[in-house]
């Protein structure tokens, strides 16, 4: 009886031991956690994940992913060019048209130009889109005349100014000195005149 008495205090107080301190090896669970600063690296060499597991979960891998399935990839940079889809090429073709009808080719080159180079230029905004439809940004935009359809020798200048990108001159202005009444444009300075235009960076 006094053996069992003994027993039973002694159980006792190993459970409330363990209780108060639960970090013992009687309690103790093999805790597996991801520690603050664990790397993708360190996670891939800890669980013996592959890379393409691993880029599937990380959250950075993820955005560049989703970035590159958007729209906006048809206008990523390739070899330090801009592609773009066809409507796109259209849109821009009837601002040349519009802007450059009855200027030379040069001058129609030079018109789309402007367009992709601030596409590519922090300035600006990041699409052939929404650098056209900027506020007060194109006269053909304002007047309605962007709408009309472009004619071949414009959807021409804009693929040879697509081909031409690395070789342009940084272009981003282009006016008629004639009829501009605007004298913050002045001050830009002029690289080229080409028929009735004059191409400023």
């Amino acid at each position: 009886m006094k053996n069992l008495f003994i027993f039973v205090i002694t159980l006792t107080l190993v459970i409330a031991f363990h209780i108060v301190f639960p970090s013992t090896p009687l309690y103790a669970e093999s805790k597996d956690t991801i520690q603050t600063g664990d790397t993708i690296n360190l996670l891939t060499k800890k669980y013996g994940i592959g890379k393409n597991e691993t880029e599937e979960f990380d959250p950075r891998y993820y955005h560049m992913k989703e970035k590159m399935n958007s729209p906006r990839n048809l206008i990523e940079k390739k070899d330090d060019s801009l592609t773009l889809t066809n409507k796109e090429k259209n849109l821009l073709a009837r601002l040349v048209h519009a802007e450059a009808e009855g200027e030379p080719f040069e001058g129609k080159v030079a018109v789309a130009t402007v367009v992709l180079n601030r596409v590519e230029h922090n300035q600006f905004p990041d699409t052939i889109k929404d650098v056209i439809y900027e506020e007060n940004a194109f006269e053909p935009v304002q007047n309605g005349s962007i709408n009309e359809p472009a004619d071949k020798e414009a959807h021409k200048a804009v693929k040879e100014a697509l081909e031409e990108q690395d070789q342009n001159d940084e272009l981003l202005y282009f006016y008629n000195p004639e009829t501009a009444t605007s004298d913050w444009i002045f001050t830009r300075e002029v690289k080229k005149t080409i028929g009735n235009h004059a191409f400023a960076i």
